[in-house]
């Protein structure tokens, strides 16, 4: 899936300290489809909370990969292109009663650090890794409200590492 979806002219320009025209901000949303209905409701608050924001909708493209391990490698990918000015991860690793859990977690995380600091690009992460986790009500209903709330969260770090704030040094 590659659509786009979100940006406004107003808080995705930028001019340079250089002086140049500014650019719009892109930003490349990568969930995985592994418990969908789930990382789902991520990627909808992300976007409601940057539509608040007033983002124009053409500044964010959606990407799907099948689980939450091929999100390091697809942003490493995009990243190469240099059309990104920041990427958001959404996926969940759940603890299936193996010590898999763990090492997909782990190796998750760090491949978004790594791609991160390879490529210089800022990788926000919405990969959640619960060690309990059951496919039944309570839990269901926990994680649905969760990645409603980390979808949001991710907006406002996504806006605060794209702010000019954040981009300028602080003078000493």
């Amino acid at each position: 899936m590659n659509q786009p979806i979100l940006s406004s002219p107003s808080q995705n320009s930028a001019i340079s300290s250089k002086g140049q025209a500014p650019h719009r901000r892109r930003v490349a949303f990568v969930q995985s489809t592994w418990h969908r209905d789930i990382v789902d409701r991520c990627r909808d608050s992300f976007l409601a909370a940057l539509a608040e924001a007033e983002w124009d909708p053409d500044a964010v493209d959606l990407y799907e990969v099948p689980g939450a391990f091929e999100i390091p490698l697809l942003i490493r990918k995009l990243a190469a292109h240099g059309r990104y000015d920041a990427f958001v991860a959404a996926g969940f690793v759940v603890n299936g009663g193996i010590y898999r859990h763990d090492f997909v977690a782990e190796a998750v995380i760090s491949g978004l650090m790594r791609v991160q600091l390879d490529c210089d690009v800022p990788v926000l992460s919405a990969v959640l890794t619960p060690h309990h986790f059951h496919e039944h009500e309570v839990h269901q209903a926990f994680f649905l409200s969760h990645f409603e709330v980390k979808g949001r969260e991710a907006a406002a770090a996504c806006l605060a590492v794209l702010s000019e704030a954040y981009t300028v040094p602080l003078a000493r």
